[in-house]
């Protein structure tokens, strides 16, 4: 009976070829709007992790406060009450930590031969390549020599390398920054954009030192990036650097902190769960064209059940039962779901790989996201269907006989 059911729901599909195609259309639609939809949003969530990620993972970044002149404070950061010292003492005493990696930057313009190029130029110390995840395409990265001798040595992001240098490998050549010639040493692979959209290979690395005694000529620092062992061990290392920093800084009672520890894997947290409500937003939105493809389903089946009323009582009067007659136009109304399902479903991919090629937007495609549209196409068939087949199986049998 199963099998007869649906072999006698796809000749009815068959013999309304155009009323069945207009039936699924609203179906297709809506489960080719979630998939597209979903893969969008799944995209954008990707795309920030990863940027986050790029950053450096388990990272804190200690950052001075707002320094305050006559009651009036100035922007965040523009504290010097970071030193290396602070960065020193951190990494010895606050346990569960892997790098510690102190930093200070400023823009400057980079010249090499005829060629100009204007970019942030960071001072830093070899744990900057662990912590923020860099690798070295060409040459060597800054040593502690380096950093001892001050040496005038830099390290240039594949923006900058490309910008100056062109196709040639800039390795073993000099460069000037603020009209001091520095060697190249080493060029780093390229990383992309991050998710707010800046160049992360437009820069240039010169050992911490070298900037702060010879480029800037400060002794304090802009930030420290420290990298946490454990994912678990994040809230207690920032609890220990800030009452370590404290201690250090003579900051006591309710005095405000003159400095800043931000938690990124707080931040990538809350980025994944905003973004993660934007798809479901944008889920719910595809979902509304399949709550009216249902609606459409319930009024085709109600014609349908109409126009066969003489053959519903012909059945019953050979013997059919009310779960039988049930049975076929529920069958019917599952089979319109399930085909518009997969139709809807090659809609969506088709959609999601046209907005990656030809937008802006990256799409991501999980096979939740298509289950679950799929799954949903087929219970609406299975719902909205209910009601037509429910009247088709209480016909007399009499009256359908009758009926012209």
């Amino acid at each position: 009976m199963f099998k007869e059911s649906i072999a006698i729901a796809l000749r009815a599909l068959l013999a309304n070829k155009l009323r069945s195609i207009l039936t699924m259309l609203g179906i297709i639609i809506g489960v080719g709007a979630v998939i597209a939809m979903v893969s969008i949003g799944m995209g954008v969530r990707e795309k920030v992790q990863s940027s986050i990620a790029s950053l450096g993972s388990n990272m804190l970044i200690v950052t001075p406060g707002a320094a305050s002149s006559q009651g009036v404070r100035s922007a965040s950061g523009s504290s010097i009450t970071l030193s290396a010292e602070d960065a020193e003492y951190i990494k010895k005493t606050v346990s569960g930590i892997d790098y510690v990696a102190p930093s200070v930057s400023k823009q400057y313009q980079i010249i090499a031969g005829n060629q100009n190029w204007t970019t942030t130029v960071y001072g830093i110390t070899p744990e900057y390549m662990a912590i923020k995840s860099l690798t070295v395409g060409s040459g060597s990265f800054v040593s502690e020599q380096d950093i001892k001798s001050r040496n005038r040595v830099a390290v240039l992001g594949a923006t900058v390398a490309e910008s100056l240098f062109g196709e040639m490998n800039p390795t073993g050549q000099n460069i000037r920054i603020n009209n001091t010639p520095y060697q190249v040493v080493g060029i780093l692979d390229s990383k992309g954009q991050s998710s707010m959209g800046q160049d992360q290979d437009d820069i240039v690395l010169v050992p911490l030192t070298t900037a702060q005694e010879r480029l800037l000529g400060i002794t304090y620092l802009n930030s420290i990036s420290i990298q946490v062992s454990t994912l678990e061990g994040m809230d207690q290392a920032q609890a220990q650097i800030t009452e370590l920093l404290r201690q250090r800084h003579k900051i006591s009672g309710n005095k405000e902190d003159d400095f800043t520890v931000r938690n990124l894997t707080s931040i990538m947290q809350m980025m994944t769960e905003t973004t993660g409500t934007i798809t479901l937003f944008l889920g719910c939105i595809g979902a509304i064209s399949l709550l009216v493809g249902g609606i459409g389903i319930m009024n085709i089946m109600m014609v349908s059940v109409t126009e066969r009323t003489r053959e519903i009582g012909i059945r019953k009067a050979l013997g059919a039962r009310y779960n039988d007659i049930m049975l076929q136009f529920l069958i019917e109304s599952v089979v319109i779901g399930v085909l518009g399902g997969i139709f809807g479903v090659g809609l969506g991919i088709a959609a999601a790989f046209a907005i990656s090629a030809f937008g802006s937007l990256n799409t991501v495609i999980s096979a939740l996201s298509i289950l679950v549209p799929f799954g949903v196409s087929v219970a609406v068939g299975l719902f909205f269907g209910i009601y037509p087949a429910r009247k088709a199986a209480l016909l007399d049998p009499i009256d359908a006989l009758r009926y012209e």
